[in-house]
């Protein structure tokens, strides 16, 4: 499995945060905006709560295991990469989404004397938050999950390089 790399994640925020600002200042001149709902910090949140509580479960699981405790629930392997596919996913939708909500703010700072415009723009503030949390965790999730061979793995193939 390939890691999430940092810069196509920003790369993904940056283009669409580009794309909604200009869809943004195009969709005013023809009439009325959009509207940034107030669901979408809630959920990008509840996704990183989902997924930082997943990797904590892992690790603990696996800090268990490497203790010798009797105890110990085992990790599968296949549920430990859904995990990580799911995190991954949902690192790249919340780029794009936090991306989008960051053009719209963006656009929306240009008119914060207006209170739904202000209301729209702090949506998508906590929206871009949120989303960058999910990133977060997500990587953390991926941490977690990596196993030890591949870092060996890794740094035998960029020194033979």
């Amino acid at each position: 499995m390939r890691e999430l790399r940092i810069r196509l994640l920003a790369g993904v925020f940056v283009v669409a945060g580009i794309l909604s600002w200009a869809g943004a200042r195009l969709w005013n001149s023809v009439g009325t905006l959009p509207s940034v709902p107030l669901a979408a910090p809630i959920v990008l949140a509840l996704i990183a709560v989902v997924l930082m509580a997943t990797a904590l479960s892992i690790r603990a699981r696996l800090k268990a295991q490497r203790e010798r405790d009797p105890d110990a629930k085992g990790v599968d392997p296949l549920m430990a990469a859904r995990a990580v596919v799911f995190g991954q996913a949902s690192a790249l939708v919340a780029a794009l989404v936090s991306g989008m909500y960051g053009g719209t703010g963006a656009f929306l700072l240009e008119s914060l004397d207006i209170p739904a415009r202000r209301d729209q723009a702090i949506y998508a503030g906590f929206s871009v938050l949120a989303g960058i949390a999910v990133i977060v965790a997500a990587i953390f999730l991926e941490r977690v999950c990596k196993l030890p061979e591949d870092d060996d793995r890794n740094s035998g193939a960029t020194s033979a390089a």
